[in-house]
């Protein structure tokens, strides 16, 4: 069978292939796992041309020009491939997603992954609708996210919708001593945060409620990697003025590939998150065995299987973080640490996802 990812947004600003990996890390081995059983070709518009072959599936880079809305000549490629299932990254596309469907054979497949959009309003709420009757199947990380976009009335058919997870981690546990040889942490337990310093993230809710447990457990450190910091300067005035402020320690922006240390020197893996399309950091962590202590959502609802990972809370309460973070002292975290890597390892990692997305093939014949 032969598979053909397109996404219908160029990113002229990647110039090699290299980089291009780099960055699409936790999605690209959903692909290399579909390769192994399947002929796979991924086509992206970056500022590089050329079919690169890698880990198993052929990369198509191609430039188009800069005509997106009316894509004609990347429609025309797709179809010259033959392909018997084309997997549409992302669901803002609804326009380019009917003129790709129209010119395709009845019975090629059209999977569209969701990838943390919100639904559209207005005008393009109903043509993101119609698109659907072009649309096989919808991929979404959770039942409930998929739920809500035919609540909004974007989407009109609840058989289509399919709970797989869009990304995996490229991370794996190693021994926690050698990783905290590697970062320097200490505390116990460690706790370990790693997002955006923005309003979604909401670390002002998460230090304020860590600083509220330190008074009863000053063993406890809570690190801090951020990539943007937004609420940067307000969380250090929480720092200053607070008598636990050693117990969070601002460790900044570090490179993509150096979190596998990070996440294996914690033991539980903290998120403020009010929004995620998925969740691509507690993934991460779970892959190394760490326990998610994460706001009750429906993607983290997925990723924790229900919270039977670890904890769930109520988002954006340091009341009840603070709660959840006090149960922690009363759990076998090692116990919860096993199951989280058990879970990831048979449901969120890229073997998993791809035998899913087989599946849901399979189930379109």
């Amino acid at each position: 069978m032969k598979y053909v990812s397109v996404t219908f947004n160029p990113s002229m600003e990647v110039s090699s292939p290299e980089a291009w990996f780099r960055r699409t890390e936790p999605y690209s081995g959903i692909l290399f796992c579909l390769a192994k059983n399947h002929a796979v070709i991924n086509i992206k518009q970056i500022g590089y041309e050329g079919i690169y072959p890698h880990q198993g599936l052929e990369y198509h880079f191609v430039n188009f020009g800069k005509d997106t809305l009316f894509p004609r000549r990347l429609i025309r490629y797709v179809k010259n491939l033959e392909p018997d299932v084309v997997l549409v990254q992302g669901l803002h596309n609804p326009l380019q997603l009917i003129q790709l469907a129209r010119q395709l054979n009845d019975k090629v497949k059209i999977i569209v992954q969701h990838h943390a959009e919100k639904p559209f309003s207005g005008l393009k709420k109903y043509l993101q609708k119609f698109a659907g009757r072009y649309v096989d199947a919808y991929l979404f990380a959770s039942n409930e996210m998929g739920a809500e976009w035919i609540r909004n009335g974007n989407l009109s058919s609840a058989k289509k919708i399919h709970e797989v997870m869009e990304v995996s981690s490229v991370f794996s546990r190693m021994n926690k001593t050698q990783a905290r040889m590697k970062t320097g942490v200490s505390g116990e337990p460690v706790f370990l945060w790693v997002g955006r310093l923005n309003d979604n993230k909401d670390p002002m809710t998460v230090v304020n409620a860590f600083f509220k447990f330190a008074a009863q457990n000053p063993a406890v450190r809570l690190y801090m990697i951020y990539h943007t910091g937004e609420l940067l300067s307000q969380i250090k005035n929480l720092l200053q003025k607070s008598p636990q402020k050693d117990n969070v320690v601002l460790v900044g922006k570090v490179p993509h590939y150096e979190l596998l240390y990070w996440f294996n020197s914690a033991d539980i893996i903290l998120s403020g998150s009010h929004y995620e399309g998925s969740g691509t950091a507690i993934c991460e962590a779970m892959s190394c065995g760490c326990m998610p202590v994460v706001t009750d959502i429906a993607s983290f609802r997925m990723i924790t299987d229900n919270g039977k990972c670890g904890l769930l809370y109520s988002p954006g309460s340091e009341d009840a973080l603070l709660s959840a973070l006090q149960q922690t002292t009363q759990m076998n975290i090692a116990e919860k640490q096993q199951r989280s890597l058990q879970y990831f390892r048979s449901n969120l990692s890229f073997e998993a996802i791809a035998g899913r997305i087989e599946q849901v093939v399979a189930s379109l014949s």
